[in-house]
């Protein structure tokens, strides 16, 4: 039987800068501004609140908000559209929506409900990331949401509600760790942000030198399952799965293929294993990848934009499942090495040149690797997070985390969101697999 408890919320609080920040409009980059991050995205920090402390984490993060707005004050403004559809971002300091709650669970009923690991789908999520009325919006509205929801052990969790036009996941922990920072007492963040989005604009004129297919234009499928035919499961793989997974390879991968690319490549084959395509349908893999390490970018350390290219990986349903692993493993890698700092500035170009396109969705699944991007050091004064990550996975979109399994180890955990009768045979697959090892 799932787990289900009450959450009480007090009423939603704007919260805006601790002191006076400057009143500018600032533009998004071409990067920021592509029509599939015009979404509003939901992370949880799940913390078990066991450190002694005589302080209270809503208290704690309550007041530590308003100094790391004065450093991040552009999450206190507003977006809105000017020609050619270009988000900007009025710095009004109106503030972000706060949200205190008290939920009658303890920590231990939640691990217990999730069995080894605590990760998606959570009991009564929706509860403990509230989109309060007027805050759900990508125009207008307030750009961050942050519940900090007690449990009745000392534990609670932090669910973080982000407009991903405003930043990417290294950028959400970078403002995360600035509050977890100023809540433990530290006069600044460690890290001091940075606008800079003109770096990631488009060239004048833009003019793109390399495709990308992840902005294809394609037919659209049909609409997607009933919400009610849809499952999200969370899958483990410990180091002996990965490393049984590389062993496979032949002897030029298994030294070099790191375990985001295997996991990206038995995923995509699994996944689409389990759509049952027809065998020339195309299938779509987008692996995303962070571009802060592209010194020809010329990215300051506090960036804080979405600085990630989403290369994309096009094959035949049939090709794909009836080549090897090793192969997927290749052409993940070739994906990936594709990115470079020529690259950012012809997706650039090309978002500007075509309306700021959405990627391409039909048969689409991104996978996204969150295990390095600080998430998982958010500290506000009761060590750090049992989890850090998504709150849900959707149909075409899954991430990589990190989480402890039920002997303490630390294993990668991927939820997946399928059909259900596609479910079935995904886990099947995911078992065949850890029974080999």
């Amino acid at each position: 039987m799932a787990l289900s408890f009450a959450v009480r919320r007090r009423k939603p609080e704007l919260i805006g800068p601790a002191s006076p920040t400057p009143r500018e409009t600032k533009r998004l980059s071409d990067i920021d501004d592509q029509g599939t991050l015009r979404a509003n995205i939901r992370f949880f920090f799940f913390y078990r609140g066991e450190q002694e402390s005589g302080d209270d984490p809503v208290g704690a993060i309550r007041r530590a908000l308003p100094e790391a707005l004065v450093h991040y004050y552009p999450f206190a403004g507003r977006l809105r559209e000017v020609d050619g559809r270009k988000l900007v971002v009025d710095c009004t300091g109106e503030g972000v929506t706060f949200v205190e709650a008290d939920a009658d669970v303890r920590f231990a009923d939640l691990e217990a409900a999730a069995g080894p690991g605590l990760t998606p789908p959570f009991p009564c999520m929706d509860e403990l990331a509230f989109d309060a009325d007027g805050v759900s919006g990508i125009l207008g509205c307030p750009l961050v949401l942050i519940q900090v929801t007690r449990f009745l052990c000392g534990g609670f969790v932090v669910g973080h509600r982000f407009n991903h036009a405003m930043c990417d996941a290294t950028g959400t922990a970078m403002f995360m760790n600035a509050v977890a920072e100023l809540a433990r007492g530290l006069p600044a963040p460690t890290v001091e942000p940075t606008w800079s989005r003109d770096l990631l604009d488009a060239r004048s004129p833009p003019a793109p030198s390399l495709p990308h297919r992840e902005y294809d234009v394609v037919t659209p499928l049909p609409p997607s399952p009933p919400a009610d035919d849809m499952v999200l499961r969370s899958f483990l793989f410990g180091p002996s799965v990965v490393a049984a997974m590389k062993r496979s390879l032949p002897p030029a991968l298994r030294d070099t293929a790191t375990s985001f690319e295997v996991l990206a490549a038995f995923l995509w084959r699994a996944r689409t294993a389990a759509l049952a395509l027809r065998p020339d349908e195309e299938t779509r893999l987008v692996t995303v990848v962070n571009m802060r390490r592209h010194v020809a970018l010329g990215l300051p350390a506090g960036y804080y934009g979405y600085a990630c290219a989403n290369p994309m990986a096009v094959m035949a349903a049939g090709a794909l499942l009836s080549g090897s692993m090793g192969e997927a493993v290749e052409l993940v890698q070739a994906v990936k090495a594709s990115v470079t700092a020529e690259y950012a500035r012809s997706m650039a170009d090309h978002l500007v040149l075509h309306g700021r396109p959405v990627l391409a969705t039909p048969n689409l699944f991104v996978l996204t690797d969150l295990r390095h991007v600080g998430l998982d050091r958010v500290d506000f004064g009761w060590g750090e997070p049992v989890y850090a990550g998504a709150a849900r996975s959707v149909l075409w979109v899954s991430s990589l985390v990190t989480v402890k399994n039920s002997a303490g180890k630390n294993v990668v955990a991927v939820p997946v969101a399928l059909p259900r009768l596609a479910m079935e045979r995904f886990a099947s697959e995911v078992e065949t697999l850890t029974k080999k090892v």
